[in-house]
C-alpha cells in the first residue's frame, strides 16, 4: 500500500470518528433537552374538547414541576418521588402516567390535595361548592370525514379564577358521581369534554393521579393537523394545517 493510500485511509478513519462523536453529542443533547426541559406531545383523542383538538401538538414544560422517574426515558432512574417538586395548581393542563405506569394522558387538574370532588347534574363541585358554569356559544365539532355536529358550550371558573371552556353532551353517567376525597401527594383530573372522558371519575385507567407520576405542565399548541394527519406527512401539510392554532397559548379562554 502506497504511503497516499495509508494517509486516506487514516484522514478517512479520523473523518468517521469525528462524525460519530458528534452524532453521538447531538444524541445526548436532545435526550437531556427532552429530559430536563420540554416534552412534545400530540392530541389522538378528544377528552380536552374544545381546548385541545386531535392532531394538536403540544409543548410540555417538564421542569414545570420537578422531575421524577417518569422524566426519563422509559422511566428508568433510580429515585422514587419527586426532586425540585413544586405543587402543581388548579387548572393547569397536566401530562400524567395512568395507572398502568406506561400510557400518557393529558388531563386538567380540578382537585388538590384534601380536596372533596363531586359532579352533580353536570356541574363540578369542589368541597361542596358548586363551580359557577357560563353557556357561552356552541361549540362546532367536525370529524374527519366532514361531518358536523353541534354541543353546548360553558366557559367554568375554578376557585382560583382560572376560566377554562368545556362541552356539555347533554344527560351521561359521568354527570352524577359519588365523593371523591383526594388523598395526600394525589390530584384529580377531568377532561374538558366532560362527557367524553376516561378520567378520575372512572378509576380505573386514571384514578387520583400521584405526584410521582405527573411528567410536566402542558403549555401551548406549537403545531396542529386536522384529520388526523401526521406530522412526518409533510406533503400533507397544506391541506391539514391549522394555522390559527400555532403557537397558541392554553391559557387562553376562546368565547
Amino acid at each position: 500500500m502506497s504511503e497516499d493510500s495509508t494517509q486516506d485511509t487514516k484522514s478517512f478513519g479520523r473523518e468517521m470518528w469525528d462524525l460519530a462523536k458528534v452524532i453521538v453529542e447531538a444524541l445526548l443533547i436532545a435526550a437531556v433537552i427532552r429530559t430536563f426541559i420540554f416534552g412534545l406531545v400530540v392530541i389522538p383523542s378528544a377528552s380536552m374538547v374544545p381546548t385541545l383538538l386531535i392532531g394538536d401538538y403540544l409543548y410540555v414544560t417538564k421542569y414545570a414541576y420537578g422531575y421524577s422517574k417518569h422524566s426519563f426515558p422509559f422511566s428508568a432512574a433510580p429515585f422514587s418521588g419527586r426532586i425540585f417538586g413544586t405543587e402543581p395548581k388548579l387548572g393547569d393542563i397536566v401530562v400524567f402516567r395512568g395507572a398502568d405506569k406506561k400510557t400518557d394522558y393529558i388531563k386538567r387538574l380540578v382537585g388538590l390535595p384534601g380536596d372533596k370532588i363531586q359532579m352533580i347534574e353536570g356541574i363540578l363541585h369542589i368541597n361542596g361548592r358548586s363551580v359557577p358554569k357560563v353557556k357561552i356559544a356552541d361549540f362546532v365539532e367536525t370529524d374527519k370525514y366532514g361531518r358536523q355536529k353541534t354541543e353546548q358550550r360553558n366557559v367554568e371558573t375554578l376557585p382560583n379564577g382560572v376560566k377554562h371552556n368545556t362541552l356539555d353532551y347533554g344527560s351521561t353517567r359521568a354527570d352524577n358521581t359519588n365523593i371523591f376525597e383526594i388523598p395526600s401527594g394525589h390530584y384529580f383530573m377531568m377532561g374538558d369534554s366532560r362527557d367524553n372522558s376516561n378520567d378520575s371519575r372512572f378509576q380505573d385507567s386514571v384514578r387520583m393521579v400521584a405526584f410521582e407520576d405527573i411528567v410536566g405542565r402542558a403549555d401551548f399548541v406549537l403545531l396542529s393537523l386536522a384529520n388526523g394527519g401526521s406530522f412526518m406527512e409533510f406533503w400533507n401539510w397544506p391541506d391539514n394545517i391549522r394555522t390559527d392554532r400555532m403557537f397558541t397559548s392554553l391559557d387562553k379562554v376562546i368565547e
